[in-house]
């Protein structure tokens, strides 16, 4: 199957070798909710690679059969359906090593500074690509959901939704259920359902202790959908690098997508100006040389939005976009 990628990059930077940031998007959207925030880093000097996964957007999907298949290994027609529209954690993170092997294929892209930036879901995806691919220089995890396993106080009873999503995976495997229909709500009313137990295992955090590479947590202070403390802040305290942690203040998880999308985008150039651009190439403000290597992972919130100091503005670069696919 194929995977669809838009590229951005600046019109003056077209045909350079440039640092690559990478972004896929959280739970049920498709690469058009990053689509502002890639032209926000294409701005500032990157070339941004922004993919659906697999079933999810523009990209291919898995089909199954819907009929009996023939014996004895012999080519045969037969009815199928696309499975699309799903929560895999497992194959999208396949995904992401899929779109990181390709980029590095790819002329306009510096294969010695690439960054992976991710959001929700994908917070903790970068999370385990960073953690098992060395390729990956720098990392941006935005309201990181990064351990999905069932815990108190948002499952009252852990061990019962461990045994429901058991069992669903056994109804599919022995073929007396089928996949979630497409773009499925869960309870909670987000779209996309999970595939049987595939959710309750997905624990990223767990892989922290192996990522290197410097990684910037930028989370909401009222996060509703789930603890702050055993999602984001966990996964800093464990990684081995460089990384640094920023609270929005007074902003619920959607709110990062909304009121505060600009600023968390701001934040993230800085980090990524930091440690992906080549010494010497312009950046939104200076790099502070006292700021730790290593700083606080439970930090007090930033002031509100107007009131920090100003330091700069950004670079206002016409912007141009093309699309590819890849394998």
């Amino acid at each position: 199957m194929r995977l669809t990628a838009q590229w951005l990059y600046a019109a003056e930077n077209e045909g350079k070798t440039l640092p690559t940031v990478i972004m896929a998007q959280g739970w049920g959207a498709t690469a058009a909710t990053f689509r502002q925030d890639a032209v926000d880093l294409a701005r500032a000097g990157y070339l941004v690679m922004l993919f659906d996964y697999r079933g999810w957007g523009d990209s291919d999907g898995r089909v199954i059969l819907t009929g009996q298949s023939a014996a004895g290994g012999e080519a045969f027609t037969a009815p199928v359906r696309p499975l699309r529209g799903y929560i895999d954690p497992w194959e999208q993170g396949e995904d992401w090593f899929n779109a990181v092997s390709y980029a590095t294929t790819q002329p306009m892209v510096d294969a010695t500074r690439i960054g992976v930036r991710g959001s929700d879901l994908s917070g903790g995806h970068v999370l385990h690509v960073a953690a098992n691919d060395p390729r990956v220089k720098a990392l941006v995890s935005q309201v990181t959901r990064a351990d999905l396993r069932p815990s108190k106080p948002y499952q009252p009873d852990p061990n019962r939704v461990l045994a429901e999503a058991d069992a669903a995976a056994a109804a599919i495997a022995a073929g007396q259920a089928p996949y979630p229909a497409d773009r499925a709500r869960t309870s909670s009313g987000q779209v996309g359902a999970p595939v049987g137990n595939k959710l309750v295992r997905w624990a990223p955090v767990d892989e922290a202790d192996d990522v290197t590479a410097p990684a910037l947590f930028v989370l909401a202070e009222k996060e509703e959908l789930f603890s702050n403390t055993h999602n984001g802040q966990l996964a800093c305290e464990r990684v081995q690098g460089p990384r640094k942690m920023v609270i929005l203040p007074k902003i619920t998880h959607y709110d990062i997508y909304g009121a505060e999308r600009d600023r968390a985008v701001t934040i993230a150039i800085d980090w990524f100006d930091k440690y992906l651009k080549p010494r010497g190439a312009p950046t939104r403000v200076p790099i502070n040389p006292r700021e730790p290597a290593r700083g606080e992972c439970n930090p007090p919130p930033l002031p509100p939005a107007g009131e920090e100091k100003k330091e700069g503005s950004g670079q206002g670069h016409k912007s141009q976009a093309t699309s590819g696919r890849f394998n």
